[in-house]
């Protein structure tokens, strides 16, 4: 009941599931079917024009509202309200199409429409699909995001700005950098940074031609270029002796962003025993320098988990010396003798390296003084003795140099004197006579002699001086006193000596009265006088003329005095005189002339300027002399801008100029107490005083910072202001001989190099000026050239490329000419010079083109040329190489397993790319070897090789390669299970498989080979195999192939054994039939006979042969045990469980004839059905 009941209740549940399904379909099929209703009610259709359902305030939307079934006037609805027309929507006249030109809020909702028939007739449309319109009131706001995330990063670095906006769709966006809008309209732009690149990004979206976001938050990138590390030295010097520690250090802004690597001559620098680095490499340790650590280094930066790296550093040098320095001490002043507040400085000079401390020696004691320089300011009698001094290197004092080579110093206590002689040693000299003086110093050396004249410095330095035609002028008192050339240390002053210089007196005409220039009848008087003293008379002249006494002429007693009364036109003329001594034949020479003169105009009167310079600088000194062109005794009035100024005399000079001299100069003269004559004003001189002291220009020709030897170079040197310049120049501030504006070096040369400056001094008040500014002068020698070879090789084929680069000291100030064999290379066709021909270019070698290759250089704009370089030898071959492939060992046919080698060979040049090839196909192989160390048959092929070299391709010829199979040995079991009952040993053969060349075979014992003859058999006994052990074999001959495979194992285990099982069957087989015969026996003597049909005939009780033959009942027990059959099957499993290959796939032969027997026997049995049998014949 209760399966019924479940049944039941099931079949109602499937009966509602279907009653479900139909009448959801009739419901389906109901709805499906209402647009097209049956009474045909039209359903117009919604579409928005406009491309977004969801939009912002402002933008514009646009409806459609669609049926062609009629002529309708339609009506719109949103929110299920009805919609008209204001100034934001406008309708259409049949009010088709809705359009909102700028959305509200307002203007959010659900919008359909619905259609009337034109003329009011019939019935409306139904409701339209709805289109649902979100407005949003604000713009949204983009993000902008970057990747990577690193800020600053580096030039050549890439980074992506990507810019979204998570509402509404249909967005373009516009990117900014500082305000300037890029180009990029993507969503996400990538830029390669550079400098220009640096600054704050962000970005806005746009929509059509009113809608646009606020712009993003702004992203800051700052973009830096890669910094160049600084190399610097740690420890104390670049030059160094061996065992000393170096520690160089590379520097990066500051960060330890950066791992560094080290460089030595270019040579990547690794951490060893000497050298080590810090963690990042930043520090670099040589901690025992020796010679192979000389050389320039320089590190490169390398930023962690980014792929920047910056430029090389500059470079440092590092030096080692391999011997120990020299030190020389010096000594300034050079004298042996010094004496008390002198001053004396010593030096201690070492010629290499720096960073050197001194220790100063004086008699062996070591002086407490520090630095090369040991100065004594104040030489003492304590400070003689004999000086020395070494160098120290490093703060462990590992290394102290020899002692300098000893000075002596000797210092005198008493001030010394000078000597000075004369030469005529005599107190009275004529006039015409010669005299010499010497002053000397006995002690030490480096004197300068000063000489005194009555008192007054003569400008004389030397150790004597000599007066020749001594005039009275030369008299005087002398001495002279010596001075260090250096230390200017001064001796006392010698004793000294009076000159008295006597000559024949000359008479000295002298006028009286104030003038010689006079008016008519103004009074002259003239005197004659010589040398004071009454032994003199005298003589007049006018004209040369002698003159005598008259009315208007007088003279006093000696005629030393001559007077004219009244002066008239007559008296005018020349006037001199003569004196005679009294008493002595000795007369005078005439005395110089007096000229009088009677004026009968005004004289003009001059104003002149010495020095006559139009601008003056403050600190000179200028005198302006008034001089009026007749007469004398005049007094002279000065002005200044027309103000009179309190000076007197016919001189205004001014010792120190200042700008209040600057001005307008004029003067006057006057003649006479009373004042009546004077003259008109003196033309006018202009001063100009100059506040800033000049600074000469000087300039060079030619202008250039580098000069050759041999050229010539002109300095000159211009002070813009004023005139009367005399110029001094200097060379690296020693002054030279040269006083000219301007001076030339010609035929230049390294001695010539240096910094050249000069200043300007006045002629006459030795003012200077300033120092110019230096102009260094650099003479180098003209570099020799050198040829390179741009392109790989010398050596070349026909049509190859070769290029050669002239190169000199890396500027590009030269031009360049080819040699070709001594012959100038022009370019043609196929040879080719770039601008400055430093590189020569050979489009396509020829044989032409052999010789030998130099060049020379010539500056530009400049009559330089350099020698010849070196030359570079270009070989073009005139055949291509040949190419040869050689396989070893040579033979045609190999075998697998074997190794072969080829190699590509080719007989010229260098430089080449070799290319393997099988069978035409490129092998991956490189190198001019190709080896295969154990051939397959796969390896079979024909084989080439090639040789290329840029455009150069050769082949070799082909060497065809045949693979065999290497032959298999296999192992055979020659001892057949017949035997295994009358031997105790098995024989094994190893014959190689289908070949029939003759072999000599080596066997194995658990892989080890067995050191019997080569024989291809091998017997196993108990003896020589106790463990029956792993057996295999090889084959082996003089021929090829040289050796076989070496053959499967076989197993001498599963033999022996089964041997064993053997032996023990077959004993029981015979001490089973013995019994069984002797029980027959006893049964038969034992059994009684029965009732006479039951009782068997006596010669049935054993079947003969033949019976046992036609029975089939008949079956022994034990035959099963000894049959052939079974022997073999276990032989043929055996072989297969050991996996070798035996002959005996036919039963064990059976040689004698019990064997037969036993085997007929056997099969009848089996045919009787085991039955017992007779064993009668």
């Amino acid at each position: 009941m209760t399966q019924l009941s479940s049944t039941a209740s099931t079949c109602a549940a499937q009966w509602k599931m279907w009653l479900v399904k139909i009448f959801s379909v009739i419901y389906f099929t109901a709805v499906c079917a209402a647009p097209g209703s049956q009474d045909g009610t039209p359903i117009p259709t919604l579409k928005l024009l406009s491309p977004w359902q969801d939009v912002f305030e402002n933008e514009a939307v646009e409806f459609s509202c669609e049926d062609s079934s009629h002529d309708w006037v339609f009506t719109w609805y949103r929110n299920q309200k009805n919609v008209t027309a204001d100034e934001d929507q406008n309708l259409e006249e049949d009010h088709s199409s809705l359009n909102i030109t700028s959305v509200t809020r307002s203007h959010q909702g659900v919008y359909a429409c619905k259609a009337l028939p034109e003329d009011n007739n019939g019935h409306s449309s139904a409701f339209s699909n709805t289109v649902n319109v979100t407005v949003y009131e604000k713009t949204p706001k983009p993000t902008v995001s970057k990747v990577p995330g690193f800020n600053p990063m580096y030039v050549g670095e890439t980074v992506n700005f990507t810019c979204k906006v998570h509402v509404s769709s249909g967005w373009k966006y516009e990117w900014y950098r500082d305000g300037n809008k890029l180009p990029d309209t993507n969503e996400t732009i990538s830029i390669h940074l550079g400098i220009s690149e640096k600054g704050e990004y962000w970005c806005k979206a746009t929509r059509g031609e009113t809608t646009s976001t606020n712009i993003s938050e702004k992203i800051q990138q700052d973009v830096l270029g890669i910094p160049v590390p600084s190399l610097k030295l740690v420890t104390s010097w670049l030059d160094v002796f061996p065992t000393e520690r170096v520690k160089l250090s590379c520097v990066m802004d500051g960060t330890s962003d950066w791992t560094y690597t080290w460089y030595r001559e270019g040579q990547q620098v690794l951490a060893d025993g000497t050298v080590s680095f810090d963690s990042n490499g930043a520090t670099l340790s040589i901690s025992s320098a020796s010679a192979a650590h000389a050389g320039q280094y320089n590190c490169k930066g390398h930023l962690k988990d980014r792929s920047v790296s910056s430029n090389s550093s500059s470079g440092l040098t590092v030096k080692v010396y391999d011997k120990k320095p020299t030190v020389i001490l010096t000594q300034d002043p050079e004298y042996k003798v010094m004496f008390p507040g002198e001053s004396v400085s010593f030096g201690c000079h070492i010629n290499v390296s720096t960073g050197w401390e001194y220790l100063w020696y004086k008699d062996s004691n070591q002086l407490t003084v520090s630095g090369n320089k040991y100065p004594i300011s104040l030489v003492g009698i304590t400070n003689s003795g004999s000086y020395t001094c070494k160098a120290k290197r490093g703060s462990d004092q590992a290394f102290i140099t020899d002692s300098s080579q000893a000075v002596r110093l000797e210092v005198e206590g008493n001030m010394p004197k000078p000597s000075m002689t004369q030469q005529p040693d005599v107190n009275k000299v004529y006039t015409g006579e010669s005299v010499s003086f010497k002053c000397e110093v006995k002690l030490s050396s480096g004197w300068l002699y000063l000489w005194y004249k009555d008192g007054t410095p003569l400008p004389i330095n030397s150790s004597s001086f000599n007066i020749h035609n001594a005039t009275s002028s030369n008299s005087g008192t002398y001495k002279c006193m010596a001075i260090r050339d250096k230390t200017t240390y001064s001796t006392e002053h010698s004793d000294s000596r009076i000159l008295r210089v006597s000559e024949i007196p000359v008479p000295s005409l002298k006028l009286v009265t104030p003038w010689l220039d006079v008016f008519p009848t103004e009074r002259v008087k003239l005197s004659c006088v010589m040398d004071g003293t009454s032994d003199w008379t005298y003589t007049w002249y006018r004209d040369g003329q002698q003159v005598l006494a008259d009315g208007t002429v007088s003279f006093d007693s000696n005629g030393a005095t001559l007077s004219i009364s009244s002066a008239s036109a007559a008296h005018v003329g020349q006037y001199s005189c003569k004196g005679h001594l009294n008493d002595r034949s000795v007369s005078s020479n005439s005395s110089p002339g007096l000229t009088l003169k009677v004026y009968d105009k005004k004289p003009t009167v001059i104003l002149t300027q010495d020095p006559e310079y139009k601008v003056m600088f403050p600190g000179e000194s200028v005198s302006f002399g008034c001089h009026i062109n007749v007469s004398t005794g005049w007094e002279y009035l000065w002005y200044k801008d027309s103000n009179q100024l309190t000076v007197s005399g016919n001189k205004y000079p001014i010792s120190l100029v200042g700008i209040t001299n600057s001005g307008s100069y004029t003067c006057k003269a006057k003649r006479g107490s009373d004042q009546a004559f004077i003259t008109d004003s003196s033309q006018a001189v202009r001063l100009e005083v100059e506040g800033n002291k000049p600074k000469p220009s000087m300039t060079q020709q030619p202008d250039v910072n580098k000069v050759y030897t041999g050229e010539s170079v002109s300095f000159k040197c211009e002070v813009k202001l004023s005139s009367g310049w005399l110029y001094l120049w200097y060379k690296d501030g020693t002054p030279l001989p040269i006083n000219s504006s301007s001076f030339n070096i010609h035929n230049a040369t390294s001695s010539n190099s240096g910094t050249y400056k000069c200043m300007a001094i006045r002629d006459k008040t030795t003012y200077s000026t300033e120092h110019s500014d230096s102009r260094i002068l650099r003479v180098s020698e003209i570099p020799v050239p050198s040829v390179k070879l741009v392109t790989p090789w010398l050596d070349v084929f026909p049509t190859e490329r070769v290029k050669l680069s002239c190169v000199m000291n890396g500027t590009s100030d030269w031009t360049y000419t080819w040699y070709r064999d001594g012959q100038q290379v022009l370019a043609d066709g196929t040879v080719i010079f770039d601008s400055d021909a430093a590189t020569l270019s050979i489009s396509s070698a020829a044989a032409s083109h052999r010789g030998q290759y130099s060049c020379s250089g010539k500056l530009k704009s400049r009559s330089v040329s350099s020698t010849f370089s070196s030359v570079q030898t270009l070989g073009v071959y005139d055949t291509k190489p040949r190419v040869t492939l050689m396989q070893n060992p040579m033979h045609n046919v190999m075998h697998t397993g074997d190794s072969v080698s080829f190699s590509c060979h080719i007989n010229v040049s260098s430089g080449w790319e070799y290319l393997w090839y099988r069978d035409d196909n490129q092998l991956v192989v490189s190198g001019n070897n190709h080896t295969i160390s154990s051939v397959l048959r796969t390896n079979t092929g024909s084989y080439h090789c090639k040789v290329k070299r840029g455009i150069y391709a050769v082949q070799s010829q082909a060497v065809k390669l045949d693979i065999e199979e290497r032959p298999l040995a296999y192992i055979t079991l020659l001892t057949g299970w017949s035997e295994v009952f009358s031997t105790d040993s098995l024989v094994l053969r190893c014959r190689v498989l289908e070949s029939q060349d003759i072999w000599n075979y080596t066997w194995f014992k658990e892989g080890h080979p067995i050191n019997f003859s080569l024989s291809e058999k091998h017997t196993v006994t108990p003896e020589n195999d106790p463990e029956q052990s792993l057996y295999t074999c090889k084959g082996i001959r003089t021929g090829r192939p040289s050796y076989s495979k070496t053959s499967d194992s076989f197993h001498t285990k599963n033999l022996l054994l089964k041997r064993r099982v053997l032996l023990s069957i077959s004993g029981f087989i015979f001490f089973a039939i013995i019994a069984i015969f002797i029980g027959c026996i006893f049964l038969r003597f034992i059994r009684k006979p029965g009732n006479g049909e039951d009782k068997p005939e006596e010669t049935e009780l054993f079947l003969t042969m033949a019976q046992l033959k036609d029975r089939d009942d008949a079956l022994c027990p034990l035959v099963q045990y000894i049959t052939d059959a079974e022997l073999n099957a276990s032989s043929k499993k055996e072989a297969d469980e050991n996996g070798t290959i035996s002959d005996e796939t036919t039963p064990l032969p059976i040689s004698s004839q019990e064997d037969q027997a036993v085997t007929s026997e056997s099969h009848d049995t089996t045919e009787n059905n085991g039955g017992l049998v007779s064993f009668k014949q």
